[in-house]
């Protein structure tokens, strides 16, 4: 239970007021927000605070590198020679390398988040990941390739865990979901620049090493970029709040919230939200992980933590993301410089698509969108599943079947893009408590790493054994997925992070305070 209010209201031991002895018509985020007249772009503030989400957006770049590079590197004729054509579970393993090097950083993560904020762990993590790239570029056989994605997974990992929960913290209160939004969207830039870098060096010549080794080398650029510039970006105020740390969290608040205005009400009321939830739920905090099955409402958050990773990585998309060779193949469509070009392609497809819907994203709301995506995704991969078939059935003799496929590989992004890019990092930051975030965060990377091993494995040993045929598991997938989103996923859309908590805790999550301001 926490603390009640003494003093006539005040929160014990922070010097402010418990908003909720004040009038709920007074105390509500649209009446303190600041009455500029002007539009965020024009306030240099939120500008800078804004450009500043780019360091953290970069580790979802780096990912998306990562995964765009390895199918380029498939279709190039010099990798395949140089590491003798692998296949199978020898493909499996260099694709898994990354997730390899991730379970081994998954008890280190949360703890440098919670101990030592969120910029320190993108620090860490990036300058591996520059460490990693430089021993894939130098790698000289498949051993010392395997190993140094491995590093690119362990120090990948760190960065990630971090990186959206900064941006879900320091964000400004309205820019929020779009924000978290733009986080994932990003893996596309990183996947377009892998792409067309693995299709510009693949004309260096068939027998130069350097035409998979600077795509290796340039996956460090970005991590980099993260080692040199993130310790221009603030501290997140919620982790300063949680080290008791209030008047650091308030001056990061008032000047890229309230651009230094001192009396900022909006301030006032985003230190009171977040001091009032971070001390109930020490108050009430249990041990570790186990905290998550202490409450019905705990429990409903790691449904939602573990079933939303399953989604983003077992809804069909990880053969496009790492084997778009195979399916390429599978539909005749076989020439390296053809199968560069349609993957080039996909990404820079991918890239506008995803920006244009999660700028959209706050207008329909998180669970709308999940619904509309699988949906969406399951009558693509009918159709897809279908034409395969067909193809095979003619002997690839007819083309207008295999671009039929790349038609809807197409259109099964947009719905992809459309629910399970963007929303997942905006609803998941938004389900956990700043307390539970870090170790949240983790449990849900975990989940992703397991479907992630799966995919790794599976996808293609299956698609070498029975081609098409493998696509209908993934409708079925979809198909239990439309179910989960249906009856498990509350509505987020309007709430801020701390008043989400209602959703799941109701009136037990500011503890014996009143809530009604917060509905």
């Amino acid at each position: 239970m926490a603390a009640r209010m003494t003093d006539g209201g005040n929160i014990p031991g922070t010097g402010y007021h418990d908003r909720n002895a004040t009038s709920s018509d007074e105390w509500n985020l649209q009446n303190v927000l600041p009455n500029t007249g002007k539009p965020w772009y024009k306030q240099r503030h939120l500008v800078l605070l804004n450009l500043g989400m780019i360091i953290p957006y970069l580790s979802s770049t780096t990912n998306g590198y990562d995964g765009s590079m390895l199918n380029g590197l498939q279709s190039m004729s010099q990798w395949q020679h140089f590491f003798g054509s692998p296949t199978g579970t020898r493909l499996g393993s260099l694709s898994n390398g990354v997730i390899f090097g991730q379970i081994l950083a998954f008890p280190i993560a949360p703890w440098l988040c919670d101990h030592t904020g969120r910029r320190f762990p993108i620090f860490l993590g990036s300058s591996l990941l520059v460490i990693g790239a430089v021993l894939q570029c130098a790698a000289q056989n498949y051993a010392m390739f395997l190993i140094s994605r491995m590093v690119i997974g362990f120090g990948g990992l760190i960065a990630v865990e971090a990186s959206p929960m900064l941006v879900s913290e320091l964000a400004y209160p309205l820019h929020r979901p779009v924000l978290v939004g733009y986080y994932n969207n990003l893996w596309y830039l990183g996947a377009l620049l892998a792409a067309w870098v693995t299709y510009a060096t693949y004309f260096m010549g068939l027998h130069t090493s350097w035409a998979w080794r600077i795509p290796s080398l340039l996956q460090g650029f970005f991590p980099l970029v993260q080692v040199l510039f993130v310790y221009l970006l603030p501290e997140s105020p919620r982790y300063l709040v949680q080290q008791d740390r209030h008047e650091e969290a308030r001056e990061v608040l008032t000047k890229y919230h309230a651009g230094g205005d001192e009396h900022s009400p909006l301030v006032d009321f985003e230190m009171q939200e977040i001091i009032l939830q971070i001390q109930t739920a020490k108050a009430a905090s249990k041990t570790g992980y186990r905290e998550f099955l202490s409450t019905g409402g705990n429990m409903h958050r790691l449904f939602i933590i573990v079933a939303v990773p399953c989604m983003m990585q077992l809804s069909g998309n990880g053969l496009i993301s790492y084997y778009l060779h195979l399916i390429l193949n599978s539909i005749g469509f076989t020439s390296d410089p053809q199968q560069l070009r349609i993957n080039g392609g996909l990404m820079v497809f991918n890239l506008v698509v995803s920006v244009i819907l999660a700028s959209l994203m706050e207008l329909a709301g998180r669970r709308r969108l999940f619904l509309s995506s699988t949906i969406g995704m399951l009558i693509c991969y009918v159709i897809w599943t279908v034409l395969s078939a067909v193809n095979e059935q003619r002997h690839f003799k007819d083309s207008s079947l295999g671009t039929g496929v790349v038609v809807m590989i197409f259109i099964y992004q947009i719905c992809y893009n459309a629910g399970l890019n963007g929303p997942p990092w905006v609803y998941v930051t938004e389900v956990l408590p700043t307390h539970l975030r870090a170790k949240g965060t983790n449990i849900m990377q975990i989940a992703s790493t397991c479907v992630l091993i799966f995919n790794g494995y599976a996808n293609p040993v299956a698609m070498d054994a029975i081609g098409w045929r493998y696509y209908v598991v993934y409708c079925c997938v979809l198909a239990i997925e439309i179910g989960i989103v249906y009856f498990g996923f509350p509505e987020t859309k309007g709430h801020s992070l701390e008043e989400v908590a209602l959703l799941f805790d109701g009136d037990e999550a500011f503890g014996d305070r009143l809530t009604k301001s917060l509905v």
